[in-house]
């Protein structure tokens, strides 16, 4: 039953998006999503880089992470400046006959980001930190499961309710 109670509520909140409109909808992602990951990636990146270089002889330590994030918060800064000067304008005028080329980049490097959260998983052992870890390297892995649940949510939203809004019946 919870699976249903879960499901049923997320339907309800997918109509209330819908229902909002557009316009709701990509003033609650700028804020929500893009804002927010501004600010969590370079906190994450600098954690990251102190926990490799504390720990570097670790077994479990989590080299490359720091460069990972880097790489990941600047293809996730194109992408939402893309977002924001291109999609969301064209969409907010009501739609454009060529906003599905603009949508299937965004989803394909949607795509893309799943692939860089397997990495960041396979870097962090499921942002599972080792029994000794200390303060800073278990800040660090609840930052990327952060990064992670936000990630994924923000995707959903676009992915889900937002972009289908713009490509359902052209």
């Amino acid at each position: 039953m919870p699976f249903d109670s879960a499901v049923a509520a997320e339907r309800m909140l997918e109509n209330a998006w819908t229902q909002a409109g557009p316009a709701a909808l990509i003033d609650h992602i700028v804020q929500r999503f893009h804002d927010v990951h501004r600010a969590q990636f370079p906190k994450a990146i600098a954690l990251a880089r102190r926990v490799e270089a504390v720990h570097q002889d670790h077994p479990r330590c989590p080299r490359g992470l720091a460069d990972h994030l880097a790489v990941m918060a600047d293809h996730l800064i194109s992408h939402q400046a893309r977002e924001e000067a291109v999609l969301f304008p064209l969409m907010l005028a009501g739609g454009h006959p060529i906003i599905g080329h603009p949508i299937s980049r965004m989803e394909a490097e949607h795509r893309d980001v799943d692939e860089q959260l397997l990495r960041l998983a396979m870097l962090t052992t499921d942002c599972t930190p080792p029994t000794d870890a200390c303060g800073s390297w278990r800040l660090l892995y609840r930052a990327c499961q952060e990064i992670t649940g936000d990630l994924r949510e923000h995707m959903r939203l676009e992915n889900n309710i937002l972009f289908p809004m713009f490509l359902d019946g052209s």
